[in-house]
């Protein structure tokens, strides 16, 4: 956007070079977030304690969460202005995966705006009936796995990338990119929703999984560092660190609000969006499965729900865990909140940089 306004102003765009840097302005692109979290936090919460919007805690759950009742939610609106402003600020607005991402990204915010409103402001909750929920996220999906799928320029990037292996690679072809996509978008969308539970718990490690696709976004945009990693050449890819730089800085900004005891929770609008997000990167990188790994937390917390789901139907009545998801079932085990989110965020750490290796162990 930068150069843009330079060209707009007629000034010598060679002046702004530095500022073609894709590392630069990554950093730039954090730094900008973060402060603006920082300055809009207070007021954006203001707001949302002024128009009553208060969480509601289930009665059922751990009673140590009874004193959270009342506390603002919906504080991922604080993430999605950070984002949407930064990534607007820095990135190449000419390039289409920016906007890709951007609009996946605001697309489910607007569910989870949607689902958390009626929760909270007109007091049903249910919020946003499941069935629109879930239709909404899919035509989302199916939008970007049709768009993406059509617009592959080559055979590697509708390919299912195998980690760990030079050449391992399955061919998925059209549709069954498509299929991919959608699950993994989706999927994603909802595992980080599954995961907002406690103070701190599903931003932190969203923003390190953020922070290691930003280099997987780097690796792929470059035709010699993917050659030479063997990986994937994506065209453009590489923008997207601009993106996953403003995601890591906002969710930092907000983690400032949200660690415990949290003056604000992110909501529905904050944990759809970073979800859909974080799954829409991956595929345009073509790392679905590294994603799973890094994002381990995320899959064993919705993996627990449904195990809990199914065996309590098979069973009539019977449980595997006292409660799910799963960090519910460690904090009813004796663990303290604080305890649970800490030690989640430390297997993320190593599962990212688990994650991170596979660029090299091939």
């Amino acid at each position: 956007m930068l150069l843009i306004f330079a060209q707009w102003l007629g000034q010598d765009v060679r002046a702004f070079n530095v500022f073609g840097y894709i590392t630069l302005r990554t950093v730039l692109a954090a730094m900008t977030a973060l402060v603006i979290s920082f300055i809009a936090g207070p007021r954006v919460i203001r707001w949302l304690a002024a128009k009553k919007i208060g969480q509601a805690v289930r009665t059922d759950g751990p009673q140590t969460h009874l004193v959270k009742s009342g506390t603002p939610t919906m504080g991922g609106v604080l993430i999605l202005i950070s984002i949407a402003i930064t990534t607007l600020l820095w990135g190449d607005l000419t390039n289409r995966y920016l906007w890709v991402v951007l609009i996946v990204t605001m697309g489910f915010g607007a569910i989870g705006w949607v689902d958390d409103w009626k929760k909270v402001v007109y007091r049903d909750p249910k919020g946003l009936a499941s069935r629109w929920k879930y239709f909404w996220q899919s035509m989302i999906g199916v939008a970007v796995a049709i768009y993406l799928g059509m617009t592959a320029t080559t055979p590697a990037q509708l390919e299912l990338i195998v980690p760990f292996f030079k050449t391992v690679a399955y061919p998925l072809g059209i549709i069954g990119f498509m299929v991919l996509t959608y699950f993994v978008v989706v999927g994603t969308s909802n595992a980080v929703n599954l995961t907002d539970g406690l103070d701190g718990l599903a931003i932190m490690p969203a923003v390190m999984v953020a922070a290691a696709l930003a280099i997987f976004a780097y690796v792929a945009g470059n035709a010699v560092y993917a050659k030479y990693l063997f990986v994937p050449y994506v065209p453009g890819a590489g923008e997207l660190c601009i993106f996953l730089g403003a995601l890591a800085g906002a969710g930092l900004g907000f983690l400032w609000f949200n660690a415990y005891p949290a003056e604000v929770f992110m909501g529905d609008v904050g944990a759809l969006a970073i979800g859909g997000a974080l799954g829409t990167v991956a595929v345009i990188v073509r790392q679905e499965i590294v994603l799973a790994i890094m994002g381990g937390v995320f899959v064993a917390e919705t993996l627990s729900v449904a195990a809990q789901v199914l065996y309590f139907k098979f069973t009539g009545g019977k449980r595997i865990f006292r409660m799910a998801p799963l960090h519910h079932h460690y904090e009813l085990s004796g663990w303290k909140e604080t305890q649970v989110v800490v030690r989640f965020w430390i297997i993320t750490i190593m599962l990212v940089l688990f994650g991170l290796s596979t660029l090299k162990l091939r």
